[in-house]
């Protein structure tokens, strides 16, 4: 091996390395900022034309932003707990300047007017911007696609779609191109694309990460979570984004380190509750299978596992109802929509639609119905510590198609909702991460999700955290170097 084609390896280790080994490297001076910022550099320009993940990246901004990151090491400053880092920010997450047009051509030109606190809070950490990184047209379903960017490949298989809506960040995050990324939740976008995607996807509590995706300051179901190949990782960005701003008035006080550090308790004695389908979803076999196989993980850790769930009656209906066709309602003016065919999808413009159209007796009687989804979810966590279920109900499905096979032609509702085990826990508030559970016959990731009760991020994180020591798959990785992946 000649000396050239040894450091080009070791450029391409970089890539694959987890942000807290990353942030060591810098800081024992094994390593550059801007050495890293060359490895990813290459790394996604010989990646992202077929993955399509990035839909902003600029080169010479980030050798820049490495420069100074690398001359404040060589200065012997404090360094943050990102320094040197690489992260990338979802499309639909406000960043000053930068693209922030939903994907929409109506929109092509609109650039962010602020920094969100959770990009404020990676860069005061040291965190190096790679890129924002693709998303459907507003974030309205699961998958990854719009008239501005084209479609996100699933890191795994080239022509399957990556989920949504958070799919550029899942997908650059399973393909190597940067070890952690922000993504947006509010039914399931964090956790969608991590588990078609084989990574770790976690949506926190209300309030945990301060959040202003929505000019409503009071959405209970949309948030900021991290995307990352090891829980660790998930964590050490959770704890930068944590925490209390004036920007967001239902944002929570937290301390600095509480979610790294909470990584290495037992779960013996642990009360698990498994549920194969929440009770209401019609679950592929193939993945109950996985997932029934990984749950055998806890057992064997110590937890005491049980077959249970909660007993919710109808939660999609009350979902549709109450939190996401009237969550789109405050997007922009509904008198504008009709006028965008061709420019919007159509199945973006019914929802604003029904969202104009919904009865204003018909959201109270689906709030009530979330009501009593988390009366019914309290009583179940007291006899359980966490409820683990699939993530998705269905595999991957081809780029370009809106939903799996079998719920084409059926209602905007069904499509959307038809095939998560996700949106439960945005209309509880209540903490929720997939994690890798296994692969499928034909190489296809399949996520776990762990969810848990009130304000119990920590436990979950630890929880995932001792699952993947259990079942290690972080150094499994989709053959891509600038081809289709296998």
């Amino acid at each position: 091996m000649t000396n050239a084609s040894r450091a080009a390896g070791e450029a391409e280790e970089l890539c694959w390395k987890p942000a807290v080994e990353l942030s060591a490297m810098v800081r024992a001076r094994d390593v550059s900022p801007s050495e890293i910022a060359e490895a990813f550099i290459d790394r996604i320009d010989r990646v992202d034309p077929d993955l399509n993940a990035f839909v902003h990246h600029d080169p010479e901004q980030i050798r820049s932003d490495a420069r100074q990151l690398t001359d404040a090491v060589a200065r012997g400053e404090q360094l943050g707990p990102l320094h040197g880092v690489p992260y990338a920010i979802k499309l639909l997450t406000s960043m000053k300047g930068l693209p922030y047009n939903s994907g929409m051509p109506p929109f092509r030109d609109r650039v962010g007017e602020v920094d969100a606190a959770v990009v404020t809070r990676m860069r005061q950490a040291g965190g190096l911007f790679l890129g924002k990184t693709n998303a459907p047209e507003g974030g309205y379903y699961g998958g990854t696609d719009n008239h501005l960017y084209g479609p996100t490949h699933n890191a795994w298989r080239q022509g399957l779609s990556p989920g949504g809506s958070s799919g550029g960040s899942a997908a650059a995050v399973a393909s190597g191109l940067t070890p952690i990324a922000e993504g947006a939740d509010g039914a399931g976008s964090v956790r969608i694309p991590s588990a078609f995607n084989g990574v770790v996807g976690f949506k926190p509590s209300l309030g945990r990460a301060p959040q202003t995706l929505l000019p409503s300051r009071y959405a209970t179901w949309c948030f900021h979570g991290p995307i990352a190949r090891t829980v660790t990782d998930a964590a050490l960005m959770l704890d930068v984004i944590a925490g209390e701003d004036a920007s967001d008035p239902l944002s929570l006080p937290d301390r600095p380190g509480r979610f790294v550090d909470a990584l290495d308790r037992p779960i013996e004695g642990l009360r698990v509750a498994w549920s194969p389908d929440l009770g209401y979803a019609d679950v592929d076999p193939e993945i109950v299978a996985v997932c029934e196989r990984a749950v055998r993980a806890f057992t064997d850790l110590g937890a005491v596992v049980e077959e249970a769930d909660p007993g919710w009656a109808d939660p999609e209906q009350a979902m549709w109802e109450s939190v996401w066709v009237p969550g789109f309602a405050c997007e922009v003016d509904l008198a504008d929509w009709e006028s965008l065919h061709g420019q919007v999808d159509d199945g973006f413009i019914e929802l604003m639609r029904q969202a104009g159209e919904l009865p204003v007796a018909q959201f109270g009687r689906a709030d009530a119905a979330r009501g009593l989804m988390w009366d019914q979810y309290a009583t179940f966590m007291r006899r359980f510590d966490v409820l683990l279920s699939p993530t998705l109900a269905r595999l991957p499905f081809p780029v370009g198609q809106f939903c799996p096979d079998d719920l084409l032609g059926q209602s905007l509702q069904r499509r959307i909702l038809g095939w998560l085990l996700t949106y439960p826990y945005n209309m509880l508030a209540t903490p929720a991460i997939t994690v890798p559970a296994g692969f499928t016959g034909s190489g296809l990731p399949v996520g776990l999700q762990i969810g848990g009760g009130l304000h119990a991020d920590a436990l979950v994180l630890n929880v995932a955290a001792q699952f993947e020591r259990a079942r290690p798959w972080h150094d499994r990785r989709p053959a891509r170097d600038g081809a289709a992946g296998s």
